[in-house]
């Protein structure tokens, strides 16, 4: 049974209370975070306070949703009222918004109880959670290896147990890196089905916020809650959200599945490829057509995105100069305070972002470099429209390898080859899931990586659920 439903049944038949929930959630979250460092703030006040008002609701005999009363970790690049939102940044350390992001209203609308804010690679930018101004996360399997990135908090916390759910953000592959690194569902939605108002902005044209969560059918209900339509967000689609749980079934008959034949090449881990492999005869067995699909720009994904989303990040960053809020540097004259003020509140992962997107904006380089991109960036979308063509769920692995050793990848090329599979995703703004797929020989989990076309998470949650209810990956947890 997912978490959700099995909490909301404690609370429904009154075997606990959601106070007594959210202080056992909040010990727990508390206990095992000197080992993980998922949070950058856990929130007991603010999720007691919450709590209170679900257990009012159910005295007073109201019904009460399926996420009323549900503990629920927060990425801390979503704006929360009154709660500091630092996006794992010295330049935010203080920041406390005056609003709130359009997710967690709705979480907060639907009775959710905040247990924190998660720490995460800073403004988003890494693969591994180790670019945190303020502390390296540990994964739960290996407290000596990354939970990768940049939502590497959230994925953290649910694997660890701190919260039932999270949710995290998906530029080029944040949700599904770490959802794999950690052995739990991570999913990233179709560009503009979740609103981005109130998330702080990294690229725009790629960030998605989307939902982590110990089963498939834990992140259909979550991304049903804070999906729609939102007229802050200029790129919110205006579309019917369905109850993505009804969508949950146990076999696939009549389903078409392709794998993606160009992530298995060269640089896969042997075991990733082995463990994948095995998933794509479970999902064969369970009545799947599966055929080879041939995606010939995949492998070009990394080096687009690589002048796309730091070309959106030099533009994006560019407000915070110690003027209007964040961190100011003490000097004389404005323009040495905006020097020092950023040299000293960016880290070195974001210098290096922000430099190559101003350098490939700058004159005379911008036909060259982002123009270009942006033609590659089509290219992949038309690959993906072909593909959707012949067969109804794309798969691969979600990431090439498990998750490494903290400091053992302080090369950032290297770094970035690690999204190789996720990329192209969010290039074409389509939705992609991780699902558990097996172990490594160190023990470590490996994500296989379901991709469907614009708007088809229904879809993904099919072929998600079946996939685990005839497997036990989800079933298994790290020893703390």
């Amino acid at each position: 049974m997912s978490a959700i439903r099995e909490l909301h049944q404690q609370l429904t038949s009154k075997e606990r209370s959601a106070v007594e929930i959210a202080q056992a959630q909040l010990d727990q979250a508390q206990a095992v975070e000197p080992k993980l460092n998922s949070f950058v703030s856990l929130t007991a006040e603010k999720a007691l306070a919450q709590a209170k008002a679900v257990d009012e609701k159910i005295a007073a005999g109201e019904d009460i949703g399926l996420l009323a009363g549900i503990p629920i970790a927060l990425k801390d690049n979503l704006c929360t009222k009154g709660i500091r939102t630092t996006c794992s940044s010295k330049i935010l350390e203080n920041f406390v918004p005056p609003y709130e992001s359009t997710v967690t209203e709705r979480l907060e609308a639907a009775g959710a109880v905040f247990v924190g804010k998660t720490n995460l690679d800073e403004f988003a930018m890494g693969g591994s959670t180790e670019n945190s101004a303020f502390k390296t996360t540990s994964n739960p399997w290996d407290i000596a290896r990354v939970p990768g990135g940049s939502s590497g908090g959230s994925a953290a916390a649910v694997a660890g147990g701190q919260a039932p759910i999270s949710l995290g953000s998906d530029t080029g592959g944040s949700i599904r890196q770490p959802a794999s690194f950690c052995g739990i569902v991570g999913m990233k939605p179709t560009y503009g089905l979740v609103s981005r108002f109130g998330l702080v902005a990294f690229a725009s044209s790629l960030d998605q916020i989307g939902p982590f969560g110990r089963t498939v059918e834990d992140t259909a209900i979550l991304l049903s809650a804070v999906a729609g339509h939102d007229p802050k967000d200029a790129t919110s689609l205006n579309v019917e959200i369905p109850d993505y749980t009804k969508s949950l079934k146990t076999d696939l008959k009549g389903r078409t599945i392709g794998v993606i034949k160009e992530t298995f090449g060269d640089g896969i881990d042997s075991a990733v490829g082995a463990a994948v492999n095995v998933a794509i005869d479970q999902l064969k067995a369970l009545g799947a057509k599966v055929k080879t699909i041939s995606c010939p720009r995949f492998n070009y994904g990394v080096s687009a995105y690589y002048i796309i989303a730091p070309c959106e990040a030099s533009a994006n960053l560019a407000r915070y100069d110690g003027v209007r809020y964040g961190l100011r540097a003490k000097e004389p004259n404005l323009l040495s305070m905006y020097n020092k003020t950023r040299a000293e509140g960016f880290g070195d992962e974001v210098k290096r972002r922000i430099m190559i997107g101003t350098y490939a904006l700058s004159a005379g380089y911008y036909d060259a470099f982002y123009l270009k991109a942006q033609k590659v960036r089509t290219l992949i979308k038309q690959d993906f429209e072909k593909a959707f063509e012949d067969v109804d769920i794309l798969v691969s692995p979600t990431a090439p390898s498990t998750a490494f050793k903290a400091g053992a990848n302080d090369d950032p090329l290297s770094m970035y080859l690690l999204d190789l599979m996720t990329i192209p995703v969010n290039m074409a703004g389509l939705p992609g899931m991780s699902v558990p797929c097996g172990f490594d020989t160190d023990g470590m989990p490996i994500g296989l990586q379901l991709i469907s076309n614009v708007l088809r998470e229904d879809l993904l949650f099919e072929v998600g659920h079946a996939y685990e209810q005839a497997t036990d990956w989800h079933k298994t947890s790290p020893k703390l």
